[in-house]
């Protein structure tokens, strides 16, 4: 197959892109990456061809005269003309390629590097981080408010409509029509799904990981518990996350490894005897090595993290980061303090706690040993291979007795 692989630049989705374009490229398939300049660089050495994604935005006001998704999916036409694609895979945040693939004719999927963003009836609104109701009064309100969903996806589904003309395309009637009808990918753990109906379409692969090479830290000496503090590459400009568990943490039975994740701090950070503060790390050396996370609740870290059976700790600073904190919540892998309390106090009373909990480390041990069973870009591109053949694949259900 030709496939393309178009992916929103922040590292959470571009990186589960570049596991899934790999997968398809070791079976022997001709992948093309589409995501921002600066990913260049490591989207060829990971051995795969890059083009760069046209800038624009999804839905801008008619009046500004901004470039918006059908223009950008016009501008991507002659790629496609050129390089035939079999199979466009877009990533849920660019429609521009979706756009370009139906007009185009050829077979059309979407990879989703978190938890699945459609509500379920009777179920709280994504990424606000409500836990799911527990009595018929709670899923009678849920259902209530579906109306004003409703009112917020009419206006989406029109605001698409607007673009979708642009490329020549008819109008839809789909809410969520920047995603495949025929194939969604959900890169994320089952454990971490609340129980729904799930359409034919819609398949949890696991979670699909890709990481930059990158050498070694020294670590802090001794033997206590290794806390790792990773916080988000798009938020918290101030390092306010790292500042505040460095307070907390400074003197306790533990050894300390935090990231500023290449934000430049505006002030120094002090950084007390039992830590270490570096710039950027590699998961793949501190991670086995952790007792706990300490991080936002972006999908990829907590993801690595409970690949490796760690609990996490999160301080969800925005948007589906609150989603995530939930549902470790739910799934007893961690806890979650909001953003507007995390200080020294309570962070120290949160790794205290989930540190002095088994059931904690019980949990994330059980992803740990459904992820080493399981691989995430394997099966995205067995259900690629499989969307271009015709076929069908039943979505993954949760094993008995992991939750």
């Amino acid at each position: 197959m030709r496939c393309l692989v178009a992916a929103f630049g922040d590292p959470g989705h571009v990186f589960p892109a570049i596991g899934l374009a790999r997968a398809l490229q070791a079976r022997g398939h001709e992948v093309i990456v589409e995501t921002w300049p600066q990913w260049q660089q490591t989207v060829e050495e990971a051995g795969l061809r890059f083009v760069s994604a046209a800038q624009y935005q999804v839905f801008p006001p008619p009046s500004s005269g901004s470039p918006g998704a059908g223009q950008a999916a016009v501008a991507l036409m002659p790629l496609l003309e050129e390089f035939n694609p079999d199979v466009v895979v877009n990533d849920i945040l660019t429609v521009a390629p979706a756009l370009a693939a139906e007009a185009y004719g050829c077979a059309w999927g979407t990879l989703i590097p978190h938890i699945y963003p459609v509500q379920y009836h009777g179920m709280p609104f994504f990424s606000i981080g409500a836990l799911p109701p527990r009595s018929r009064l709670g899923r009678g309100f849920w259902s209530f408010t579906e109306k004003a969903l409703g009112f917020g996806l009419e206006r989406g589904r029109d605001d698409l409509n607007t673009q979708r003309a642009l490329v020549g395309l008819p109008p839809t009637e789909r809410f969520h029509g920047g995603t495949s009808p025929d194939l969604a990918m959900v890169a994320t753990y089952p454990q971490l799904e609340y129980p729904r109906e799930w359409p034919s379409s819609v398949h949890v692969t696991g979670p699909m990981p890709f990481e930059t090479p990158f050498e070694d830290i020294t670590l802090p000496p001794g033997d206590d518990p290794l806390v790792l503090v990773a916080p988000s590459t798009s938020q918290d400009p101030d390092n306010r996350l790292v500042r505040s568990a460095l307070a907390a943490l400074g003197g306790q039975p533990l050894r300390v490894v935090a990231t500023t994740n290449r934000v430049r701090p505006s002030r120094p950070i002090e950084v007390p005897p039992n830590a270490v503060l570096v710039d950027w790390l590699s998961y793949s050396q501190v991670l086995p090595l952790s007792s706990l996370v300490i991080c936002h609740g972006g999908h990829g870290t907590v993801a690595r993290a409970l690949a490796e059976g760690v609990p996490v700790l999160t301080c969800p600073a925005a948007g589906d980061m609150n989603e995530t904190a939930a549902r470790i919540t739910w799934a007893e892998v961690g806890r979650s303090i909001r953003w507007s309390l995390t200080g020294p106090r309570s962070l120290r009373w949160a790794v205290g706690e989930i540190l002095g909990e088994p059931v904690y480390r019980v949990r994330a041990g059980q992803i740990a040993a459904w992820h080493a069973g399981h691989d995430g870009p394997a099966r995205g591109a067995d259900l690629v291979e499989t969307l271009t053949g015709g076929g069908k694949m039943s979505p993954l259900r949760i094993p008995d007795g992991l939750r």
